[in-house]
């Protein structure tokens, strides 16, 4: 039997997952607190929900993809949410980064009801997102991540099973390490070319290529060079993923240095009003700090 999807979270990243859910030949149903992102997809042949209960009714497969904890414990847990209208055998994967330790708490909620519960976090940005090339982490119990293989491979490229529940969110944030610290190195040797007049497109071209090389240089670093500071990973949504990072570095007693002086960065571009830029943003801290202007 084919099952049913319904995709609840029409942002940045949600709208084309569920885009390509659609365009695998999935039937899907969709909800947005806004109904105009629904659209375009209502266009595709998705039928447009209500209530996050609504959609729950309808489906077998339920995805996920709000802003933060509280977010998704809303849509699943809150007036008319998902729990109002689900039913034993059904399966709710998020793709969000939220906290480890509640996705474990979530999981035991759901399971409680007959309801298998995967953490599936994406890396790949927006474009990742629209090519259906992400990598998605999952965890959760195993033979339920094998039966949803046909969904995740609908959108993305390198889907792991990372473990039980809580590790794919997990090592979701061991990559927004990564992203983080990678933009400061792509921040400064940015800064250094600009300051000593070296051209900028000139050493990303040849930089990228060699074992400096990394997918924010690759990718952000020619829109930083450009003065492109448009979204496709907001400051604000980093922040509050290393804010996950730094919580779970605390409960093992663990200190993250290169991860506190991106956070503090990015903190000082919020600071100036720009949470809702791109996370290639962090250049106007150097900028502040360097007293120059790129481009």
């Amino acid at each position: 039997m084919n099952k049913r999807l319904g995709y609840i979270g029409m942002g940045i990243m949600g709208k084309p997952m569920a885009h390509n859910l659609l365009k695998a030949g999935f039937s899907v149903s969709v909800y947005n607190r806004t109904l105009e992102k629904t659209k375009d997809l209502a266009a595709e042949g998705a039928s447009v929900c209500s209530s996050p209960r609504e959609l729950a009714e309808q489906v077998d497969v339920i995805f996920t993809n709000v802003t933060d904890t509280p977010d998704v414990r809303a849509v699943l847990f809150g007036r008319d949410g998902v729990v109002e209208g689900c039913r034993e055998g059904q399966i709710v994967i998020d793709n969000r980064t939220i906290s480890p330790r509640e996705t474990r708490e979530i999981a035991k909620i759901l399971a409680e009801k007959g309801v298998a519960f995967l953490d599936a976090p994406v890396s790949g940005g927006d474009i990742g997102a629209q090519k259906g090339t992400l990598s998605i982490m999952v965890g959760g119990d195993k033979a339920v991540f094998e039966a949803c293989l046909p969904y995740f491979q609908a959108m993305g490229s390198t889907i792991t099973w990372c473990g039980e529940s809580g590790m794919g969110q997990m090592t979701k944030l061991c990559n927004q390490i990564l992203c983080a610290v990678n933009m400061v190195a792509t921040c400064e040797c940015i800064s250094l070319a600009k300051q000593a007049g070296l051209d900028v497109q000139t050493m990303l071209d040849v930089v990228t290529k060699g074992a400096g090389g990394s997918w924010a240089l690759a990718n952000l670093g020619p829109k930083i060079a450009q003065g492109d500071l448009q979204p496709g990973f907001m400051v604000q949504l980093i922040q509050k993923d290393l804010r996950l990072v730094m919580e779970a570095a605390r409960s093992v007693s663990l200190p993250l240095p290169g991860t506190a002086l991106a956070q503090q960065l990015f903190t000082a571009v919020e600071a100036e009003g720009g949470g809702k830029l791109g996370t290639q943003a962090m250049i106007r801290a150097f900028e502040r700090l360097g007293k120059f202007s790129i481009p």
